[in-house]
């Protein structure tokens, strides 16, 4: 794919640019890469037109400043990023917000749309559709693989940021629409009609949405093709984060998952492993049915990102363990990656196209959102009693895993670092590693800052689309992530 200029106003000014980089050094930092793919390999499988996706870490930042965080340079993937012209003529009483003022301050976030009631009656008859959609004639495996659809609990967590970045997505006008220098609709544009035409013939970062037969808009959405099609997705996204969990509870040898028996706890393993398989595979099948080569890509993108994240946490060097990023990238490959890509795919499925302004500002939504969550899951670990999270606590230091607020103990502690690169293996490290965290006066406040760091980081992204009810809402779920106490 040949590159193309970006009109300059739509490139967000950047305090510190860097070149994505795959792996090796930077910065004399290890930076761990897990290969799944061989770059030969990758390199057959592509042609000149096919989607060449950049990892969400080499295009929005992952560390703060204050921590040596640098922001990635310019590509294609999160080239635009100002949405001035997606808000012509439509002032935002949000614009500005500070997710603090929403904790600390005198804000109240009960003011915002409650992003569970707002598709409350959309996803009422979910549970018993994609128990549907996964049914099979083999009693066990249909049984297995329903498990968690047919307990009707939990809040439905990405099926509803799929259903809410639908509905916002539609309140923006697709850039490609941009004719003459002009958006369709809503007054003036400040760019020149070569940009836009540059933009179009650009190659695949301009193209992958989906036709949606007009434009789509709050009025006409609910209903329509374009919201089924974003709704079967949000049910693809459920089976594939399910399979993972199913998957995981197995390599993990847990016991308990959502405060119930974990699928290979209730059969075996081999039904648990075949359940997620299925799952996998319907999805996969699903996936198709939306009829989006780009969105199939980038969603099976998802899919490899999962596997990436299991063999770095099975196979990471052990010097890797005590690095805040590699902790990060992990967390990225396992929980965000699914979020990020789930958020661009609404968007394309929507009518924007995969470089757009609008589709951009989904995946890096997604991409902090996603960050925020785990590491706030992580906290949860070592402050949240077991009956609270429906799971063991202090699980990831039986696996020998060092989250946020271990690492950041380690780093005032010298005497933890030995024991994190061993995987808490020996007996008394736990202990010790407890005692130094619980000690610190910084380390988990530390890890909070680093949450709320890319809590807004993901509301400075929603901020670029059109405000609606459903944006609006998108940010209270954020504040949820960072405030929840399960």
């Amino acid at each position: 794919v040949e590159s193309y200029t970006v009109p300059k106003k739509m490139i967000s000014l950047t305090k510190k640019i860097s070149t994505p980089s795959m792996g090796g050094e930077k910065g004399g930092k290890y930076r761990p890469n897990p290969v799944v793919v061989s770059a030969e390999a990758e390199a057959l499988s592509h042609s000149s037109t096919t989607m060449k996706l950049t990892p969400s870490y080499d295009l929005f930042q992952m560390l703060p400043d204050e921590e040596g965080g640098i922001i990635p340079g310019i590509t294609q993937g999160n080239a635009l990023r100002d949405g001035t012209d997606l808000k012509v003529g439509t002032p935002d009483t949000l614009e500005g917000l500070q997710i603090k003022d929403y904790i600390s301050g005198d804000k109240k976030i009960g003011k915002l749309p409650d992003p569970f009631k707002m598709v409350e009656k959309e996803l009422k008859p979910f549970s018993d559709s994609i128990s549907e959609l996964v049914s099979t004639d083999q009693p066990v495996l249909s049984m297995a693989a329903k498990h968690f659809f047919e307990k009707k609990q939990g809040k439905k967590f990405r099926p509803t940021i799929v259903q809410l970045v639908a509905k916002a997505v539609a309140a923006a006008v697709p850039e490609q629409s941009l004719e003459n220098g002009k958006p369709a609709v809503n007054g003036e544009s400040d760019l020149e009609a070569h940009d836009v035409a540059t933009m179009k013939s650009s190659g695949w970062e301009w193209a992958g949405a989906s036709d949606t037969e007009g434009r789509v808009t709050p009025d006409n959405h609910m209903g329509s093709e374009t919201w089924r099609r974003q709704a079967q997705l949000g049910q693809i996204v459920e089976m594939i984060h399910v399979a993972s969990l199913i998957h995981d509870d197995v390599l993990d040898e847990a016991d308990t998952r959502r405060g119930g028996e974990a699928v290979h706890k209730m059969y075996s393993n081999k039904v648990a492993v075949l359940a997620g398989d299925y799952l996998l595979a319907r999805a996969s099948v699903l996936l198709a049915r939306l009829e989006n080569t780009a969105v199939v890509q980038i969603m099976a993108t998802a899919l490899e990102s999962l596997v990436a994240g299991e063999i770095m946490q099975l196979k990471s060097p052990p010097e890797s363990l005590l690095e805040v990023e590699s902790y990060l990238r992990k967390s990225y490959y396992k929980t965000a990656s699914l979020i990020c890509y789930a958020s661009r795919s609404t968007a394309l499925l929507g009518g924007h196209a995969y470089g757009s302004t609008v589709a951009t500002a989904c995946e890096e939504f997604g991409y902090h959102l996603g960050l925020a969550f785990q590491i706030q899951d992580d906290i949860l670990d070592f402050t949240a009693a077991e009956s609270v999270l429906g799971k063991p606590a202090l699980a990831d230091m039986d696996l020998g895993l060092s989250t946020a607020p271990i690492l950041y103990a380690a780093q005032e502690a010298p005497h933890l670092r030995p024991l994190v690169m061993r995987r808490f293996k020996e007996k008394g490290d736990k202990e010790t590693a407890l005692e130094a965290l619980y000690a610190s006066d910084t380390a988990m406040q530390k890890a909070k800052d680093l949450s709320m760091f890319h809590a807004q980081r993901a509301v400075d992204a929603l901020l670029r689309l059109p405000q609606s009810d459903a944006r609006d809402a998108l940010i209270r779920i954020t504040h949820t992530c960072v405030t929840r106490k399960k």
